[in-house]
C-alpha cells in the first residue's frame, strides 16, 4: 500500500494541513468572476497578455485557482504551456493532456478519467464545472481571474513593505520586531493559513535564539492574517521519493525535536497570543508557553489520530496534567476541538478576550509586563521551569522517536492519501 500511495502524494502541489481538519477549499484572494451586458468582452491581445502576466505572479495561488486557470485556458482553445515560471512545476504534477480534450466550444465531452487516476480526474472535474461557457466568457473570465491574483499579491507586497519598528532581518516566513522590550514573533504566511514549512521551522528556532539573548524583557508568538497557525504544511510530506521515506522521518523528528526544545528552554516569559483557529503543533506547543492569551474567535485542534500520527510538544505529559486525562483524552486521542471558552476553561488558555478588543487589550497587558524587572522575571521563570525541564526533554525525545515510526507507517501515508482523494473534487 505504501508505494502506490507514496506515488501519488509525491505528485500533488502544496497543501495547508489545516484542509485536512476542516474541509474547505485552498485559501485563494476573493474572487467574483461575472459578465454583464456592459462589459466589454476581452481581445485575443488582451487574453495573450493575461497569460504573459500570471508569469509575473511570485507566490503559487494554489490548486484550486490553478486548475480554474487550466479549464478557462482549455475552454479558451490556448493550450501552451508556460515553462519560465512557477506554472511549469505544477504542470509537472498536473501535466497539459490536450490530446484528450475536444477543443470545440461548449461543455467538456471527454471521457472521464477513472476514480484512482486522481491528477486526471481532478483536470477534468474543474474543465467540466465551466459548462456551456463560451470561448469569449472563458477568456473573460480568466483574465479577470489573472488580474484579480496580481492586485490581491501587490497590495500583500506593499503591506510587507511597509517599515516597522524594530524590525529584523532576515526572515522570510516570519516577521520579528522588538519594541517597547517585547520581541513579537509573528507566522507570515497568512495566504497559507500560516501553515508551518520546514523553513518556517527554522526560522522560528532561530528567532528564539536570538529573542532569548537580546535585551528584550518577555517575547510573544502570534499569527498574521485571520489564523493564528493551520499547523504542518502538507508539502513537508510529498515529493518524497519512496527509498527516502525513512530519512525524511528521521530529519524530520530531529527538526521538531529541535523545535520543541527550543520552547522548553526558552529562558524569559514567553506568551502566545493566539489571534484565530491553530491546529496541531501550534496547539501542543502552547503548553510550553507561560500564558496563553486567545481571542473569542480561535479554536484549538490536535487531529492526530485522524491523520495516523501521534501526539507532540510534550502534548502527551502536559496536556493531562493541565486539563485532566479525561479531557485531554478527547483533544488528543478522539479530535475534539476546542473553544476558546472551552479551552480557557480547561486551563490551556489563560484568558479569552472579545475579537473587538483584543489587540487592544492583549497588547496593552503585555507592555505592561515589559516594564516590569527583566532578570527578576528570568530568574523567576527558571525556577518554575527548572523542576520540569529534564522530564520534558525526555518526553520530547520520545514523542519524536514515536512520530518518526508514525511516519513511514502505512496507515499515516494511507491517511494523507485518503485525504487528497477527497480534495480532488474541487
Amino acid at each position: 500500500m505504501a508505494a502506490p500511495a507514496l506515488t501519488f502524494v509525491r505528485r500533488l502541489c502544496w497543501r495547508p494541513l489545516c484542509d485536512i481538519r476542516q474541509a474547505q477549499a485552498v485559501c485563494v484572494p476573493a474572487i467574483h468572476l461575472h459578465l454583464t451586458a456592459a462589459t466589454m468582452q476581452v481581445t485575443q491581445k488582451d487574453f495573450e497578455k493575461a497569460q504573459e502576466q500570471l508569469k509575473l505572479l511570485k507566490k503559487d495561488p494554489g490548486n484550486e485557482t490553478k486548475l480554474k486557470l487550466y479549464a478557462l485556458k482549455t475552454d479558451s482553445r490556448i493550450l501552451q504551456d508556460s515553462s519560465n515560471s512557477w506554472q511549469f512545476n505544477w504542470s509537472n504534477a498536473l501535466a497539459h493532456r490536450k490530446a484528450n480534450f475536444k477543443a470545440t466550444e461548449g461543455p467538456c465531452n471527454s471521457p472521464k478519467p477513472g476514480m484512482l487516476d486522481f491528477v486526471k480526474k481532478a483536470k477534468w472535474d474543474a474543465w467540466n464545472s465551466l459548462g456551456n461557457l463560451s470561448q469569449d466568457n472563458a477568456r473573460q473570465k480568466y483574465t479577470e481571474l489573472v488580474s484579480s491574483l496580481l492586485s490581491a499579491e501587490s497590495a500583500g507586497q506593499k503591506e510587507d513593505a511597509s517599515p516597522e519598528e524594530g524590525r529584523h532581518d532576515g526572515y522570510e516566513t516570519i516577521i520579528v520586531t522588538t519594541k517597547n522590550n517585547i520581541t513579537k514573533i509573528m507566522f507570515n504566511r497568512p495566504d497559507r493559513k500560516n501553515a508551518i514549512n520546514h523553513k518556517m521551522y527554522r526560522e522560528i528556532i532561530k528567532a528564539l535564539e536570538e529573542a532569548g539573548k537580546d535585551d528584550s524583557t518577555i517575547a510573544v508568538i502570534t499569527g498574521k492574517g485571520d489564523y493564528y497557525s493551520s499547523g504542518n504544511d502538507l508539502n513537508n510530506f510529498t515529493n518524497i521519493q519512496p527509498g527516502e521515506m525513512k530519512k525524511m522521518a528521521s530529519d524530520g523528528a530531529v527538526l521538531l525535536k529541535d523545535f520543541v526544545g527550543h520552547f522548553i528552554d526558552f529562558p524569559k516569559p514567553l506568551i502566545a497570543v493566539v489571534n484565530g483557529p491553530a491546529i496541531g503543533i501550534c496547539v501542543t506547543v502552547l503548553g510550553l508557553c507561560d500564558i496563553v492569551y486567545a481571542s473569542d474567535r480561535a479554536t484549538f485542534h490536535s487531529p492526530f489520530s485522524q491523520l495516523g500520527q501521534s501526539p507532540e510538544g510534550c502534548s502527551s505529559y502536559l496536556f493531562p496534567k493541565i486539563m485532566g486525562l479525561a479531557k485531554a483524552n478527547e483533544m488528543l486521542l478522539f479530535n475534539k476541538k476546542l473553544t476558546a471558552a472551552e479551552a480557557c476553561a480547561q486551563g490551556l488558555v489563560t484568558e479569552v478576550f472579545p475579537e473587538r478588543t483584543f489587540q487592544k487589550e492583549v497588547w496593552a497587558r503585555l507592555e505592561a509586563y515589559a516594564s516590569l524587572p527583566k532578570n527578576s522575571l528570568a530568574v523567576s521563570k527558571q525556577l518554575l521551569r527548572s523542576a520540569e525541564k529534564e522530564k520534558l526533554h525526555e518526553v520530547n525525545s520520545k514523542e519524536c522517536e514515536v512520530l518518526k515510526e508514525r511516519w513511514i507507517s502505512d496507515e499515516c501515508i494511507n491517511a494523507i492519501v485518503s485525504f487528497f482523494q477527497k480534495k480532488s473534487k474541487l
